[in-house]
């Protein structure tokens, strides 16, 4: 698993120019950010994990809530911390996330969990769900079929690993950690339009 990390890790600070180029605020993934905006409060404190460079995502969450922002890619975080200077970046691993339990009001994650090993995709859930606040939000993009290990040797000019359950086994999990599914959507990816990643809300019992 650490040489799966490594090999995501390295990549991502590989291309972070050209993924960022790549990147949209208009496709229907991205869009789905309003109803989640919608329902925080003013002022949320704001996970983004797996943040990047911060474009689009942070940069958006940041127009309504306070945005703290995580990646592992070192040149991924330099981007954003200079693309979005008014929200927090901090390198840290999602599955070794260092934050206080209860003290976020939300969880927004894009194309970053289906990067993770999927066996540690449970203790992951947990761990969102132990730094959430009581009725606090999860907003994330997960894998929509079953795909133990998957490498594409050609990501935007590197190897690149993904790692995931299919939808169904998706949302079990999402309820079997303690967090009451809100609603569920299948969105084509917005850079290979002929697959599809599971969108979920869910939310922490207050």
């Amino acid at each position: 698993m650490e040489d799966h990390k490594r090999l995501v890790r390295q990549g991502y600070n590989a291309i972070a120019n050209d993924y960022l180029a790549a990147r949209t605020a208009e496709s229907a993934d991205i869009k789905l950010l309003d109803d989640f905006m919608a329902q925080l409060p003013a002022g949320a404190l704001v996970l983004d994990a797996g943040c990047g460079a911060g474009v689009p995502i942070s940069r958006i969450l940041q127009n309504k809530s306070r945005v703290v922002g995580v990646d592992f890619a070192e040149t991924q975080l330099g981007l954003a911390r200079r693309l979005v200077p008014d929200a927090s970046f901090v390198c840290q691993d999602l599955t070794a996330l260092g934050f206080a339990p209860n003290c976020f009001d939300a969880i927004c994650s894009y194309y970053a969990i289906i990067h993770v090993p999927r066996q540690e995709h449970e203790a992951l859930f947990w761990r969102f769900r132990h730094i959430l606040k009581p009725g606090g939000l999860a907003f994330l993009c997960l894998g929509a079929n079953d795909l133990a290990m998957d490498m594409n040797d050609d990501y935007f000019g590197v190897p690149m690993h993904w790692s995931h359950y299919d939808a169904k086994t998706n949302l079990a999990l999402i309820e079997k950690c303690g967090l009451h599914l809100v609603w569920s959507r299948l969105i084509p990816d917005s850079h290979w339009p002929h697959s599809s990643h599971l969108f979920v809300l869910a939310q922490k019992p207050s």
